[in-house]
């Protein structure tokens, strides 16, 4: 009888006083203990209700339901499919809505309908695929930034194929944790293409000087991937992240002894690994034996450039005499930089020439990371708070920084 009272009662009254009866019967069908009979009258008067002709009354039906585990499914499905403002409050929190619910409307394309389903609190790696494949830049930055998503790794390669030269996208991608080093490769890849081809556009340097920036700023960021992915026990990373770049055509000689110039043999040992065929175990044995025939013939099997031997050869005994750096201090090394530089003074020909330029680069470049480091670590010391000197009398005198650094 009452829900009877109710439908004579809406169709007498303006949007706006419907829409508050709605979220009333809703409540009452959600959280009151109705008898049967009453409450398949209320559940009939609620679909009936999906046809009101004012977005204002089916919006109201929408937040009613959307977080419910008792509304009627055939309502939040019918919901789903109204139009975005409305349906973008089911899909982004209905727990009543399948994957394969949120795939078929997803694919409406409506990028409002994408966001809200790339921003739900819990998202499948079905979804986030079907989402990575199809959906819009908007969907998939609400995607990347979405914690509760399960993107598999094949997803966010997707991404980076479809929309890498979005920084906002890159952006919101590098914020998710646990990237894996082969994502994070394009992303850097995908943002130097996008500031080389700025570059040309605008007229500031040739195409040849912006293409050897690209590679510069790829590989700077590259070394810093490596290093952290030598923070973990296992090589697979690095494995994983040499097949990567092999495959993308980023597996270069400079890159390799980039990495070993700031103490590192794990990218240097996995491409060779890959590059060779032969299994990582066996790859590290020729190298650090790398004044015996072995690595020779492991290089030659690697096809790297043969005029490059020496200099590799002279940087791995350069760091034998260092000896160990923890992840945490590598970077470009000025020793090791000096040795190979001294190596390459014996050595002739276009290759070494070539080395000799990019190692007085490197060194250069060296030299400002050591600076920037000296200048952080002095801004730290000099905004850490002096300890209070006690004056005759007992009291406490402020030291000045200006006069305590004399």
């Amino acid at each position: 009888m009452i829900v009877r009272r109710f439908l004579a009662w809406s169709r007498m009254v303006p949007p706006g006083q419907r829409a508050e009866g709605v979220r009333a019967l809703a409540s009452g069908y959600l959280y009151s203990a109705m008898a049967p009979d009453m409450r398949a009258e209320a559940e009939a008067a609620l679909t009936g209700l999906l046809d009101d002709p004012s977005p204002q009354v089916r919006l109201a039906l929408a937040e009613a339901f959307a977080s419910a585990v008792e509304a009627p499914h055939h309502c939040v499905i019918t919901l789903a499919y109204d139009q975005p403002e409305i349906a973008c409050v089911v899909l982004g929190r209905s727990p009543l809505l399948r994957d394969d619910d949120l795939i078929d409307c997803a694919s409406r394309g409506e990028a409002a309908v994408q966001c809200a389903i790339a921003s739900r609190p819990s998202l499948s790696a079905a979804v986030s695929m079907a989402l990575a494949d199809s959906g819009g830049v908007e969907a998939l930055i609400a995607l990347a930034q979405n914690p509760g998503a399960d993107v598999p790794e094949f997803g966010l390669r997707r991404m980076v194929e479809r929309f890498g030269d979005d920084g906002a996208l890159r952006e919101a991608m590098l914020t998710r944790p646990h990237l894996p080093p082969c994502i994070r490769s394009d992303l850097i890849h995908a943002a130097a293409t996008g500031l080389a081809n700025l570059i040309i556009e605008a007229g500031w340097l040739s195409g040849d000087r912006a293409g050897r920036l690209q590679r510069d700023v790829t590989e700077r960021a590259m070394i810093d991937i490596v290093i952290e992915a030598a923070q973990e026990d296992s090589q697979t990373p690095c494995l994983e992240l040499a097949r990567h770049l092999r495959i993308a055509g980023r597996l270069t000689p400079s890159l390799m002894l980039r990495a070993l110039l700031c103490g590192d043999r794990r990218l240097f040992e996995a491409a060779l690994a890959e590059l060779s065929g032969l299994p990582l175990g066996r790859t590290g044995g020729f190298v650090r034996d790398h004044q015996g025939g072995g690595f020779a013939a492991l290089y030659a099997r690697a096809r790297m450039p043969a005029d490059l031997l020496p200099i590799f050869k002279t940087t791995l005994a350069a760091q034998d005499r260092v000896g160990p750096l923890r992840p945490e201090d590598m970077r470009l090394s000025r020793p090791l930089i000096a040795s190979v530089l001294r190596a390459c003074g014996d050595l002739e020909g276009a290759g070494a020439a070539r080395v000799s330029a990019m190692l007085r680069r490197l060194d250069a470049e060296a030299a400002q990371q050591d600076a920037r480091a000296l200048t952080e670590r002095l801004a730290e010391e000099l905004q850490t708070p002096y300890p209070p000197r006690l004056t005759g009398d007992g009291r406490h005198a402020p030291l000045l920084a200006l006069t305590s650094a004399r």
